[in-house]
């Protein structure tokens, strides 16, 4: 006897803004965090960033939400998503802490550090990442925003690994080199000076 190919309903990943192929600009749609939640960078921010990004990278760039935290995404943690014309950014919680009950992939720890965020061990089971104000709006105007801009601007790439090498560098070259890379995110030293008496 058969079986029946059965499906689930299709669950969108998100709010689908319709796209309109204008090309008369972006716009944003903006959505309350969350209760414990807070959108890191702002629309002026955003706005700021990608003035400074070759204008050619936003001639399909329709949507940029500021989308809520619910349940469900709370399940698979995840700071950002291209989907259509449209770029979603998602909210951090309120203390700047993210909390992993499993040891993170090395390539988070590198590209987090990257960026100033900074990881400890409070207990033997679980991770923090603790970010600083200045850093979370780096790593979002700089790493998250870019890399989000390069799954839109990608049209070669079809299966999931090239999409995410090709955002990866995307980020990198437009994000973070072009920001100043290392050099542009040491700290000034403080000089202290010592007066004789």
């Amino acid at each position: 006897m058969g079986t029946q190919n059965l499906r689930e309903p299709f669950a969108p990943p998100e709010d689908w803004h319709e796209p309109t192929n204008r090309n008369t600009g972006f716009r944003f749609v903006m959505q309350e965090p969350g209760e414990g939640y807070v959108h890191v960078v702002t629309p002026e921010q955003v706005r700021e960033r990608l003035a400074r990004v070759p204008q050619e990278f936003l001639g399909g760039l329709e949507v940029i939400q500021f989308s809520r935290m619910t349940r469900k995404k709370q399940s698979f943690p995840c700071y950002g998503m291209q989907w259509g014309l449209t770029l979603y950014l998602y909210p951090l919680e309120e203390s700047l802490e993210e909390w992993f009950t499993a040891p993170p992939r090395t390539e988070i720890v590198n590209e987090s550090r990257m960026y100033g965020g900074t990881w400890d061990r409070p207990t033997p089971d679980s991770w923090r990442l603790t970010w600083t104000r200045d850093a979370i709006q780096d790593f979002y105007l700089n790493n998250i925003l870019i890399h989000e801009l390069g799954h839109l601007v990608d049209d070669r790439n079809t299966n999931y690994a090239a999409r995410e090498r090709f955002a990866e560098w995307f980020a990198i070259q437009y994000g973070y080199r072009a920001t100043g890379g290392q050099a542009g995110r040491r700290r000034p030293k403080v000089r202290r000076r010592h007066h004789s008496k």
